[in-house]
This record gives structure tokens, sequence and C-alpha cells, in this order.
């Protein structure tokens, strides 16, 4: 029977309406219906607004410390429920059971890392000019933070916004993805039962359109952090630009893997296939471009297809499979289009290129992965962002024709290089635009106490996770303060003539 789940709004669960919600079901197998999910409304939102409204000042006031030792006890219970949370994720969202664990590992890390900003929301004091006088500047909470979440990793990134924006003393309404909103309501729980006082989170299911456009212009609102697709971050960036409100937005990108010709192949190829087919290519940092040196493109060429060719698809949970679903039966008619659109562009299929509905694939969204050799950087394929098991292998007569190709789109995500050779590595590091850049691995891992994110139509505002202009630059502003012991009026720079 499925769950029925409920919003969390000022520390009670409240019922949805029994004909308003939304089902959540398993990629891989259409007919397993994991739960029931609250379509909530602008009254819900309100609601859940005006309950994070009331708690912040007290939360504000708890010491930083205190509040780092919730997350300890959250990271804690996220360890302990680690194989429970992992094979959820698999069943909700579809991506194989070891990737499902690291999701649940990385919002475990996130817990005790930024547990530990809880006694380092530091600041800096610095001399003044003046006799008799000190200035320093602080860090304070920016105040209600409205955080929306995908569904790619519905663990993580929760984690990555939640976790910093209650440490630096923040209240939160988070609307997770309606694809994977178990996931969602299982991290919400944790947080509860390590102890966060009512109110400090509200959870708010629902679709994007309704629930996430009352909560993006709700005027209760201090700051927007949301992943997700460019379309609709580029309307929540000028939503909030009108509002004078601070946003972050982490959207997608196109990234680019560089294979040059002195590179280990073999090790390419792992990298090319790890980046291009895990998660079934359903992660912002997935490598849908490969840029191969012509002197070896044939060669790579030949063993990533035969590599791909092998990749073995079926449900995540089970330890033979390679490659999961993709995430709903709307994904997969996208990434089923664009192969369409490949094949027309002229790009020459090696390998998969169709939905697989054999035996107990029947049921699910699974498509072949694939690859698609002779790729002009100036196709759609190569441009745009498919978000599916779908990889591009473009050709490059050297390191300065492949940066071109890399920096060739609107995006600015991930990038990596495969060389031997040092001064190429250094050159690539400099020159390829992206917010991450890898030497000798794929486009994908990033850790989580450096920050994360892109340049260009990837993202703006500060980024994401740990580290100089990670989340705690997006979760607080600066606060300057002087405070003049001399017993008499001081007027800076008028008194030093």
């Amino acid at each position: 029977m499925p769950e029925t789940l409920r919003n969390l709004i000022g520390g009670r669960w409240t019922e949805p309406p029994p004909s308003n919600t939304i089902e959540s079901v398993n990629p891989a197998r259409a007919s397993d219906v994991l739960a029931r999910v609250p379509r909530s409304s602008e009254a819900e939102v309100d609601a859940a607004v005006d309950a994070a409204r009331r708690a912040f000042d007290a939360w504000r006031l708890t010491p930083a410390p205190r509040r780092g030792e919730v997350l300890i006890r959250a990271g804690e219970l996220l360890a302990r429920r680690k194989e429970d949370l992992g094979r959820l994720v698999t069943r909700e969202m579809g991506k194989v059971l070891k990737e499902g664990l690291g999701d649940v590992q990385e919002a475990i890390d996130m817990a005790f890392y930024m547990a530990g900003e809880g006694r380092r929301l530091s600041g800096e004091t610095v001399p003044s000019e003046l006799p008799d006088k000190d200035a320093k500047s602080v860090r304070v909470p920016v105040g209600v933070c409205a955080l929306i979440t995908p569904w790619n990793f519905p663990v993580a990134i929760p984690a990555w916004k939640i976790f910093p924006a209650l440490v630096c003393g923040n209240t939160v309404v988070f609307k997770p993805s309606s694809l994977t909103p178990v996931c969602a309501t299982r991290l919400v729980e944790i947080l509860v039962e390590a102890g966060l006082p009512p109110g400090v989170l509200n959870l708010v299911h629902g679709t994007g359109s309704e629930a996430g456009g009352a909560l993006v212009s709700h005027a209760g609102i201090d700051a927007v952090s949301f992943t997700g697709s460019c379309d609709t971050g580029e309307g929540i960036e000028q939503a909030c630009g009108a509002l004078h409100r601070s946003v972050s937005t982490e959207m997608g990108g196109k990234n680019a893997i560089v294979v040059m010709d002195d590179a280990d192949l073999d090790l390419a190829v792992e990298g090319a296939i790890w980046g291009g087919f895990g998660t079934s290519g359903q992660r912002c940092t997935a490598a849908a471009r490969i840029v191969v040196h012509e002197k070896v493109c044939d060669s790579f060429l030949e063993k990533f297809a035969g590599r791909a060719k092998a990749l073995r698809l079926g449900d995540g949970l089970d330890p033979s499979t390679d490659v999961g679903p993709v995430v709903s039966q709307e994904q997969m008619n996208k990434v089923l289009d664009y192969i369409e659109i490949g094949r027309k562009e002229g790009a020459r299929l090696l390998c998969g290129g169709k939905r697989k509905v054999s035996g107990s694939l029947a049921e699910g969204w699974f498509i072949e992965p694939t690859v698609f050799a002779d790729v002009d950087p100036k196709m759609r394929i190569a441009r745009e962002e498919i978000f599916g098991p779908v990889v591009a292998v473009i050709r490059a007569r050297d390191l300065a024709h492949a940066i071109e190709i890399v920096n060739g789109t609107k995006y600015g995500l991930s990038s990596a290089i495969y060389t031997r050779d040092v001064n190429k590595s250094a050159i690539a590091e400099r020159d390829m635009d992206t917010g991450l850049v890898y030497v000798n691995a794929s486009t994908i891992g990033a850790e989580i106490q450096l920050p994360f994110g892109g340049t260009k139509g990837s993202g703006s505002g500060p980024r994401e996770a740990g580290g100089r202009g990670g989340a705690l630059d997006f979760f607080t502003k600066w606060k300057v303060i002087y405070r003049d012991f001399s017993g008499r009026l001081q007027k800076a720079q008028i008194d030093r003539g």
C-alpha cells in the first residue's frame, strides 16, 4: 500500500486533501507506487513561510555551536540508516545501489562538515586607523530561505542546502522534487529527530509551477537557493532580481572530457564510461561530450563503444546492474527525441539509441547507453543538455582546438582532460571556462569541502558546499562593526587631516 506523505509546517505534520495528491513511482517498475504526495497550494506555502518567520529569532540567537550539534546528531542518524536510505534512493529515483549509497554518504559528509562550521563562522578583526577603536566583520543569517531541489540527488542536494542554511542560523522552507518526495521526507524526519526546533525547517511538497512558484515570489522569503533546469532557474533569477532578493542557482551543463593523443586511453575510456553513463547520464556534471585528439579518435571510439555496449541495464537494486532507468516517462521521451535529432543531424550512431523493453525491463523507463560519433560541435546534441545516457564524441586537431570546443556552449560547469603532459594539463586548467576542472579523472566526483558550481549558463550566485565562495557566503550576510571606546567623537579620515 503506498505511503501517504505529509507537509511539515511549524513542527506539525499536516495531511493533504485526498483528492489533491501526486504519486511517486519506481522508474524501474512503474506499477510500484511508493507514496502519494501533497500537491500543495499557495495556502500551504503561506503557512510554511509564516512558521519559518516565527521561528527565526529564537534560532538565530541559538549559539552556532549548538546549531552544529543538531547536524552532528543528524549525521549520526544518516550513517546508521545509510543502507535503508540508499535502497530508497534507488527505488524512488532509479540510480544503481552503489550510487544510492553514495548519495546518502554525501549527506553524511555534509552534516559533519557543516556541523564544524558552527565553531568556524569566522569574520575578521582588523586594526582601526584611530586610537581606542576596534573594527571587525561578522557573519549573520540571511533570514527565511527557500530551498528548491531536484530529483537526481534526492538526499545529497537537499543536504547541501539545508545543513549550511541551518548552521548559519537561517530558517527554511524546503520544496523538494515531486519525483522524489519520500527521500526528502526521510531526511526531514531525521533532522526533526536530531532535535531541530519546530518551525526552523518546514517541508512543502508539490509541483514546481505551483508550490515552487508561490515560494519564490513570497514576500516573506529572504533568499532562494535552486538546483534544476536552466529554464526554471533563469525564471527564478529574474523574479528574485525584481524583488531584490538573494538567489543562488545551479542549473546544468554540457560537460566535456578532452582526451589527448598522449593519454592513457584505457583510463580515459573508464572515465568517459563513468562520466557519460553513471546515474544514466542524469547528472549536471555528466560527461555528455568527449573531445578526442584526431590521432587517437578511432582507437578511442572502438574501446568506448565496446564498453558502452557491454553495460547491463536493469533495476538498480540488482547487483549485476550497471545502468538503471531514467527517472520518468517524460524524461525518457525527451532523451529519445534527442537521439532522433542526432540521427537527423547526421551524427553516426555507434551503439544504443533505443528504449529497452524486454523481460523485466518492460515496466521501466530504460534507454540503451548511446554513443554518437562524427559529431559537429554545432549540432544540437553537442550543445544542448540532454540529461540521459547519450554521449557525443567530437574530433579535435590539437589542444587549442579541443579547448575551443569545450568552451563553445552556453554552459560552464565541469570539464576534464586526460594527458600525461603536465604542460598540457596546466594550459587546460587555465583556459577551460568551467567551475570544475579534473585532470586524468572524469567530470563527476566533486568533494564537499570545496565550492561546487559553474560559470556562464550553469548557474549564478555563491556556490554550493564548502570552502571559500561556497554555501556559507550565500547563507550569511556580512555585518561590519566599529566600536569606539575613546569617550570622544572621532571622525575617522577627517580627524587624520
